[in-house]
């Protein structure tokens, strides 16, 4: 994941170069191709916004392995699940990747330059994983696509 280094060194959610951007995003693509390739025989991963569902049940019947999994392998649980989460959204509503330091993980901006409606997938699967339910992906990303569809600005969480 040396690329997403790249991204940290910076002081606040940057703009890269279009070059940067393409890799930036071709690399969020392979990781949910991962995911998509690793369930395959499990969940319906189409990128649309209904195989969030799945993503969700994924996540409820890996809680028990990841709360025994070493942090290393967290990371790379949380980073495939929530690249599939951006592509979601990428696929769907469109978006540049920028890299949030307050929190350490990419973020996803959809809407520029009329509203910019932001989408911080990883610390929602975190959540996920560490408080059930009351995290539940679906309706997350519900107040992502009321968010776009309103035109609002603000992160979601």
């Amino acid at each position: 994941m040396g690329f997403f280094d790249f991204f940290k060194k910076k002081k606040e959610a940057v703009q890269v170069t279009d070059e940067d951007r393409l890799q930036f995003a071709n690399d969020m693509l392979a990781n949910a191709n991962m995911l998509v390739k690793q369930f395959k025989d499990d969940a319906s991963l189409d990128f649309s916004v209904n195989s969030l569902h799945d993503v969700d049940q994924i996540i409820e019947e890996s809680i028990e392995f990841y709360k025994k999994a070493d942090n290393e392998t967290k990371r790379k649980m949380i980073i495939k699940i929530g690249s599939y989460i951006f592509e979601v959204a990428r696929h769907n509503y469109g978006g540049q990747y920028y890299w949030y330091n307050q929190l350490d993980q990419p973020i996803l901006v959809t809407g520029q330059p009329d509203f910019e409606m932001s989408l911080l997938a990883y610390e929602k699967v975190r959540g996920r994983f560490e408080n059930g339910n009351a995290d539940n992906i679906p309706f997350f990303f519900d107040g992502f696509i009321q968010g776009v569809n309103k035109k609002a600005t603000q992160m979601i969480v």
